[in-house]
């Protein structure tokens, strides 16, 4: 009946009248265009949403759905399938993901639930920085039972929805081998994530330097030579005015740690990325190791990819510090800057991004980035918009929330394995305490933080008897309450983007 009425309402008064009657309708405003003959919106109805295309036309056919027939009007209820995702992209280009290059600000916005990005476009609408809206690494995907196809089409649904024509990428988050890679790629992402780690040597750092001698005399003889020719006791002036320097123990050592991964590098630069049939935001990820990336390190990376015409677009070391998980920077701030303003300055000399990892909620150290990379960086957030639903639950479902805490405190250990983290749980307060108008408050405290973001996978995935725990309910619940995430959302990444300083652009387009 309320699909008739609409259909009426267009007909008769036209698109604007049923923009202004869009909350009546259920219909995501922003959602509602003309294209060719026909109309299209999603509306948002009992469980989920729906794409409905009014008036019949070459593109009406394409989409899959039930055709029903009104007032002698062709009208067709269509999912937002996988299927038809790939029609909207084909058809409005806004939708496809796409690449930023070196030169931009962009935020990796990563949507762990395939729910967020309203509230992502929400924040970044008429910035001047880019929204990698669709970014998922393999343990993601695995622990949320995704694909990177799921991922890239409830972006492409949201920014639909959204009418969000400002561009976005997407990002093949932490790939680890040509496969991965390449399964990134042929889904039509945008961004791959090298992750190098597994070609670094962390056992270098532990050797005495006899031992690193006698290692690197087992490099071949002429690439020895190549590289005490190019860099020992040489001087490298960066535009800066710092200066770079290597002694023999330095050289070795370096060499040693990073040899591998710059071939590694190499070999899915030339078979991967430049084969590409498109361009492609080719980041370069040294930053899961146990030590911090020295400038000396990240000098001698970039030299050595750049010498073997390797292009990248951005490059993540890992910075002195703690950057854990859903928590600001744990450190020494001057000591931070001191070392980000020579790593700033050595991506400024190559002139490729600095990328920030793990950067979700490192408040603290936000104006130091921005003061030295001058909105020329990439940083990636995550877990951070999980948390940010699970405060929704919180609010509005305690009942629900206090079940879940419970459970993720009985869990937590089996979590800790895919992260290093410094938890204390004895530091949450007894929930069996709390009255609920206080629960909310509980993720303001980085302990009780840290144990929500690292059990996501757990309390998605727990069953039983076949069924979800939780994740069933949750989603529900979600859907119910997506207004109030949406603005709770965007209120948190809006904090981001101001201690960052990303400055407004107002632009009528988006």
């Amino acid at each position: 009946m309320q699909l008739r009425m609409m259909i009426k309402d267009y007909k008769k008064n036209g698109i604007e009248e049923l923009k202004n009657k869009a909350v009546q309708y259920n219909i995501y405003k922003n959602s509602v265009l003309e294209y060719g003959s026909s109309l299209f919106f999603i509306r948002k109805a009992e469980m989920g949403r729906e794409l409905i295309i009014v008036k019949q036309s070459d593109t009406f056919d394409q989409f899959r759905g039930e055709i029903i027939k009104t007032d002698g009007i062709y009208t067709k209820k269509a999912n937002l399938s996988n299927e038809n995702a790939a029609v909207i992209r084909d058809t409005f280009k806004y939708t496809q993901p796409k690449s930023f290059g070196k030169d931009e600000t962009t935020l990796g916005l990563g949507d762990r639930l395939g729910i967020a990005s309203p509230g992502h476009i929400a924040a970044i609408r008429g910035t001047n920085a880019k929204p990698i809206l669709a970014q998922q690494s393999i343990r993601e995907l695995q622990l949320t039972n995704r694909t990177y196809q799921d991922v890239l089409d409830d972006v492409t649904w949201a920014v639909f929805q959204e009418g969000y024509r400002g561009g976005y990428g997407a990002d093949g988050d932490h790939l680890k081998s040509a496969g991965e890679v390449k399964m990134a790629l042929e889904t039509g992402f945008t961004m791959i994530t090298l992750d190098c780690s597994e070609y670094i040597n962390n056992t270098i750092n532990k050797m005495t330097m006899v031992e690193i001698e006698k290692k690197y005399k087992q490099l071949p003889f002429t690439k020895l030579k190549e590289l005490e020719k190019y860099y020992l006791n040489k001087m490298f002036v960066l535009n800066s005015g710092e200066k770079i320097t290597f002694k023999k123990d330095d050289l070795m050592k370096t060499a040693l740690i990073y040899h591998k991964m710059i071939d590694f590098t190499r070999g899915i630069y030339q078979n991967q990325i430049k084969k590409s049939d498109r361009v492609i935001d080719f980041e370069i990820s040294i930053d899961e190791t146990s030590t911090p990336t020295t400038p000396q390190a990240h000098y001698f990376v970039a030299t050595e990819l750049m010498r073997l015409a390797v292009d990248f677009v951005s490059l993540a070391p890992k910075f002195i510090g703690e950057f854990q998980k859903g928590i600001d920077y744990i450190g020494d701030i001057k000591q931070f800057e001191q070392e980000f303003k020579l790593h700033s300055a050595i991506a400024d000399h190559f002139g490729y991004k600095l990328s920030i990892h793990s950067g979700s909620d490192k408040l603290s150290i936000y104006p130091v980035i921005a003061r030295y990379t001058n909105g020329r960086v990439h940083i990636k957030t995550s877990g951070t918009s999980w948390l940010e639903a699970m405060r929704v639950i919180a609010k509005y479902e305690p009942d629900l929330y206090r079940k879940i805490h419970i459970f993720a405190l009985r869990h937590f250990k089996e979590a800790t394995k895919y992260y290093h983290v410094t938890t204390n749980l004895d530091n949450i307060l007894d929930i069996s305490k709390l009255r609920d108008e206080q629960l909310p408050e509980l993720l303001c405290q980085n302990d009780a933080r840290q144990l929500i973001h690292l059990t996501y996978g757990l309390i998605l995935n727990d069953r039983q008897q076949g069924n979800y725990l939780y994740k069933d309910e949750l989603y529900q619940k979600w859907h119910k309450y997506e207004k109030e995430y949406r603005i709770i959302l965007k209120r948190h990444i809006g904090r981001h983007l101001k201690k960052l300083g990303i400055k407004i652009e107002l632009k009528l387009s988006d």
